[in-house]
């Protein structure tokens, strides 16, 4: 079984503020950090990080090329990645504010130039029952969904950006939903229900799918096909919240490729990141497995 991450790569300019800017008013920072990014790379090198051998694809400019050596740096696949000589890499602005909480700007740059010959060329080297996760930060994604799932791929989506683009997807073929708490309402048929409304509405409307709602400090809630599973969020003094989701994802997908029982699943996703949202950055926060399982043990430790 062979794990594919087609997704973005930006690089990630980092402002520090006080508070977030709003119209018409021009603010300091306090500091500017560089760095690697993208909900694509990001969810790479935490599967990688997870303990998962991972092949990336997607598309960079010219400019990419710190890009490729943070992700070859992790153990990240990255011989399925292309460079566009003629575009721009992705990158993104984020406001970093006093209170750890994000605001973000993303140009999608060569994100947005995936072809249908590159979808071709890197599904080859992949087959039935082999793992694609994918996001809403490239181009082509109704084109990747049926081709991966033609070839028998089990699809994992994290829908975000939420956008118009997603309901013209074709949705049923998703064996996996990674979504938040605004995501899960826009595709659920109950906007402004309780999570628990949503969820059941997402279960009618894709029965084939396994669904994970992600609640901030509320926790999380799975539904594997058979259950609901409820994980509560593990406690952190936040200083950037920027990598918390993607670092869920990548662990979850690690847990479910174990095979590991589903309460173990959610509650290694929410200890790592738990550790990623005390750390500034995107990439730079995400801990390795070795981090995480020490947190668990003295979480238990702890508990005792």
């Amino acid at each position: 079984m062979k794990l594919l991450n087609f997704g973005s790569m930006n690089t990630d300019y980092v402002y520090k503020v006080d508070h977030f800017v709003t119209k018409g008013e021009t603010i300091s920072a306090d500091a500017l950090q560089v760095f690697g990014g993208g909900k694509g790379l990001n969810q790479s090198i935490a599967l990688s990080r997870a303990g998962e051998k991972v092949y990336h694809a997607g598309t960079v400019g010219k400019d990419g090329g710190l890009l490729l050596d943070i992700l070859n740096r992790d153990g990240v696949d990255t011989s399925c990645v292309t460079v566009h000589e003629d575009s721009q890499t992705g990158h993104a602005i984020i406001q970093n504010d006093s209170m750890g909480d994000n605001c973000i700007i993303v140009f999608g740059g060569a994100n947005q130039s995936v072809g249908k010959e590159q979808v071709d060329r890197v599904l080859s080297g992949f087959d039935e029952g082999d793992y694609i996760l994918l996001q809403n930060e490239i181009n082509e994604l109704d084109y990747i969904i049926r081709q991966a799932a033609g070839k028998g791929m089990k699809i994992v989506l994290n829908p975000s950006p939420m956008n118009h683009k997603i309901f013209g997807l074709p949705l049923d073929m998703v064996d996996y939903f990674l979504v938040n708490e605004a995501e899960a309402a826009a595709l659920s048929d109950a906007p402004g229900a309780d999570e628990d409304t949503v969820l059941k509405s997402l279960i009618e409307k894709f029965p084939k799918a396994s669904i994970v709602m992600t609640l901030g400090e509320k926790g999380s809630v799975y539904w594997d096909g058979g259950r609901i599973c409820r994980q509560h969020a593990v406690p952190a003094d936040a200083v950037d919240t920027t990598a918390a989701g993607d670092t869920y994802t990548g662990y979850f997908i690690s847990g479910i490729i174990r095979g590991l029982n589903t309460e173990k699943v959610l509650y290694r996703a929410s200890v790592a990141s738990s550790i990623a949202v005390t750390r500034a950055g995107a990439a730079p926060s995400i801990p390795v497995q070795k981090e995480v399982e020490a947190m668990m043990t003295k979480i238990e430790r702890r508990n005792e």
